[in-house]
């Protein structure tokens, strides 16, 4: 008796000798040449082909996180080259490793955070600024006393505007996709220095999980968003690496510099 085959279902990606089929099209006559790569990311992850407004927000998001400079995850990436020329896949590993919860992983932080107030006022969202103020200040007044930080309120170098924001805002207005995790966004921006003593810019990596999570992709998904537009980045940092290196320099700077401490003072 012959056993028959296991089957494994995708909805993804299959090949046969003449044809590659990716989500039910004709890969070479269907998607090569006719959707954009931000397009086809938010297919693979959505199983729907996104509308242009869509995509066009999509697409604001993944350049905004594309590069920062010399951030931790570009710094790592340059060493990593440094030590292991060989390695380019090495190298983009680890800056793509360093995305956690201060840099890049803020952007589903910040959605995850959204969806949870949201959801606990499921079907009576605000109609008013006001009314998105009075959730927020609640929202914000509760993380406060559970000793814990609002995701997406401050940023390192932009100490007062994170030039992304409005302008990832401005696009979501334009295209009719400024929906409640926008707003919420918006309205933590307005209340919050009323109940933490200071003010804080919204950061542009917590306004891209607010915009992301508007467009009804995955909310655990949404660091891999990040990720896939570093990666844009990284490659950029590590090309620069080879044309113009800086990564020995800067390791030098750190072990020529570096201090013995005793350890039992």
């Amino acid at each position: 008796m012959t056993t028959p085959s296991p089957k494994y279902p995708t909805s993804l990606g299959t090949s046969t000798p003449d044809q590659i089929r990716l989500l039910g099209q004709d890969l070479t006559a269907d998607l090569m040449g006719k959707v954009t790569f931000g397009e086809l990311a938010f297919w693979l992850v959505a199983l729907r082909r996104p509308t242009p407004s869509e995509t066009r927000v999509l697409e604001s998001v993944l350049v905004a996180l594309a590069d920062h400079g010399f951030t931790p995850t570009a710094i790592a990436a340059r060493l990593t080259y440094l030590s292991a020329p060989d390695s380019l896949q090495g190298a983009m590993a680890a800056g793509l490793l360093g995305g956690g919860s201060r840099f890049l992983g803020v952007t589903e932080d910040c959605a995850a955070y959204l969806a949870r107030v949201l959801g606990e006022h499921e079907g009576d969202l605000p109609g008013t600024d006001a009314g998105w103020d009075e959730l927020a200040l609640a929202a914000v007044t509760r993380t406060r006393q559970e000793g814990q930080f609002v995701p997406g309120l401050g940023h390192p170098v932009h100490k007062v505007l994170d030039p992304r924001t409005p302008r990832l805002l401005e696009i979501a207005e334009e295209e009719g996709l400024r929906g409640p995790h926008l707003r919420l966004f918006e309205a933590i921006g307005r209340v919050h220095e009323g109940v933490l003593g200071r003010r804080l810019p919204l950061n542009g990596a917590g306004v891209c999980g607010a915009a992301l999570a508007d467009l009804g992709l995955p909310i655990e998904m949404l660091r891999g968003f990040a990720l896939l537009a570093r990666a844009a980045g990284l490659l950029g940092q590590i090309a620069e690496e080879h044309r113009r290196p800086i990564a020995m320099d800067a390791y030098l700077a750190i072990d020529r510099n570096a201090e013995y401490v005793d350890p039992t003072q």
